[in-house]
């Protein structure tokens, strides 16, 4: 066994070196793939925390002052009630919205320090009948005694989640057609090394050596560069996170301040990219062995 082992490792390499401006472009190919594989899942990531709040059809958000009064806040309520544009609402108190702050600043850690649940406002979140009849509503109750303001930046979210699915489409089309040429590279590249060691694959045949113990070097082969390919990704999604990081925390761009990234989310990505660069290394090698291994 540990003579098998050390002839794997030692024909994996020799194979890998053989062939190391193919391997190369196979691993360069995977990585750019699996980084925009990568990419577009953390947008995503991002876009579905950034308008969690927004979902069910709430399209107005009335906060409260932090101070308000309970009369205050019943009396928005019932104003509420009383206006035929309001489709439906429902109160969020302070520690709910705490909560919920704490979610959406998460990329700003200094922020968060500085504030305390009692600077955090409740708030009334408002679906209407004619999502259009937004602004109109929101000047009524920005009126009102107890109110610190209202927000209403629907059309806001939901051009920014046309245009986020759109470049995950696109991004992951991209990579889609990457990932099947990173295949046909590994494939072309275990197909030269099977074909430039025929004679020493039919002398391993003559003495006895099995099936298995001549495909196994080739197999890994292509694995390794499926591997490597992921490593570049998974370091490259990275950067991308502390990119977003990056203007998050040194430009104001207030749609992008609750876009936020957590580690879990960073963790299943890059798991996922390695997982995938594995398959795509794993099945090339494998469809080369096949093909053009006649063992």
């Amino acid at each position: 066994m540990a003579f098998s082992v050390d002839y794997v490792v030692r024909e994996t390499a020799s194979n890998l070196w053989r062939n190391r401006l193919m391997s190369l472009a196979a691993v360069l190919t995977i990585a750019v793939s699996l980084a925009l594989v990568g990419s577009a899942l953390l947008i995503k990531q991002g876009v579905t925390v950034a308008t969690s709040q927004w979902q069910g059809g709430t399209q107005l958000l009335i906060f409260m002052e932090p101070n308000a009064s309970a009369a205050q806040t019943a009396a928005i309520a019932d104003q509420l009630k009383a206006t035929s544009a309001v489709k439906s609402f429902f109160y969020v108190n302070q520690a709910q919205s705490y909560v919920e702050f704490r979610r959406l600043e998460a990329n700003q850690p200094d922020f968060l320090s500085s504030v305390t649940q009692n600077d955090i406002p409740p708030s009334y979140r408002v679906s209407l009948v004619d999502p259009a009849e937004a602004p109109a509503v929101g000047q009524i109750f920005n009126q009102q005694v107890g109110v610190r303001n209202v927000v209403f930046n629907r059309a806001a979210i939901d051009t920014m989640l046309k245009i986020s699915s759109i470049a995950q489409l696109v991004i992951l089309g991209l990579a889609t057609i990457l990932l099947l040429s990173a295949s046909v590279l590994i494939l072309n590249v275990i197909r030269v090394a099977i074909f430039s060691r025929r004679r020493e694959v039919m002398v391993m045949k003559l003495v006895g050596a099995t099936n298995w113990f001549i495909r196994v070097p080739f197999m890994l082969e292509g694995l390794i560069q499926g591997l490597s390919g992921a490593a570049v990704a998974a370091l490259a999604v990275i950067g991308v996170r502390s990119l977003f990081g990056y203007i998050i925390h040194h430009y104001n761009v207030q749609l992008l301040s609750s876009f936020v990234l957590t580690t879990h989310d960073l963790v299943m990505t890059e798991l996922f990219v390695l997982a995938i660069g594995t398959i795509v290394g794993a099945t090339g090698s494998l469809l080369a062995v096949r093909r053009y291994l006649g063992v």
